[in-house]
């Protein structure tokens, strides 16, 4: 995952300084198969963008104007790479930091030809404070982010109120923070957490969960759950100020 809770605050002399970060992932090492190295090596040149200090003009990138999404935390890639593949007249941005997943994903990008997807292997926290516009985007997706399920540990939980303040300055007026999780306290959790952020609106019926999305992709962990009688729970929010 590639996720943190700490935002920038401002001290009184109005500099910008970044207190003690708090990372909501662990940078796990990992033994690369050909095909991810292959994606590090040939693809990391052409679909893996800088941290910038300055907004990004993602229709340059892209070289043209579309819906866009941005996915926190894609694991390896497969969930990603049929989003993007399946809705070509959309761009996608992936964040990850774990190097074997990177490379998957753009190993995938190279054996597809996908045009409409681009990579950071850094911090998400910093791609959205330091690369991504205000009211730029049109969906925010964050699938099955570690829980950290010990009490001590839900301080490192990227759902955050500074998290949800942070996405909503990011999406459009009409944008879409669209959550899932496989642990039900978790999504518990998010529900108590986005529903005092300010600006949001749940789209759940009840208040609550939204009916599977068909547009996310079920992943083979996510089958594997559900013949074991596991739930899964998806959030919908949308950005109404």
């Amino acid at each position: 995952m590639t996720e943190s809770n700490d935002t920038p605050i401002q001290t009184e002399e109005g500099d910008e300084r970044q207190h003690r970060r708090i990372k909501s992932f662990v940078m796990r090492a990992g033994r690369m198969t050909e095909g991810q190295q292959r994606g590090l090596d040939q693809g990391a040149p052409l679909y893996v963008l800088p941290l910038a200090d300055a907004p990004v003009d993602y229709d340059q990138v892209f070289g043209r104007s579309a819906p866009r999404s941005l996915e926190i935390g894609f694991g390896m890639g497969h969930s990603l790479l049929e989003m993007a593949a399946a809705a070509p007249d959309q761009d996608f941005i992936g964040v990850e930091v774990h190097r074997p997943g990177v490379g998957a994903l753009l190993n995938g990008v190279l054996t597809q030809g996908l045009t409409n997807l681009r990579v950071y292997d850094c911090d998400a926290i910093e791609v959205l404070n330091r690369c991504i516009a205000d009211n730029s985007l049109d969906r925010l997706m964050l699938f099955f982010p570690d829980p950290w399920h010990k009490s001590r540990h839900h301080k490192r939980r990227i759902v955050q109120a500074s998290f949800a303040e942070l996405v909503r300055s990011k999406l459009k007026v009409g944008g879409i923070l669209h959550m899932a999780t496989d642990w039900e306290p978790y999504a518990e959790y998010m529900l108590e957490v986005m529903n005092v952020a300010p600006g949001y609106r749940n789209l759940a019926e009840d208040g609550k969960c939204v009916p599977r999305p068909t547009e996310r992709p079920i992943t083979k962990f996510e089958r594997r759950g559900e013949r074991l009688g596991h739930g899964v729970w998806d959030l919908k929010f949308e950005k109404q100020s």
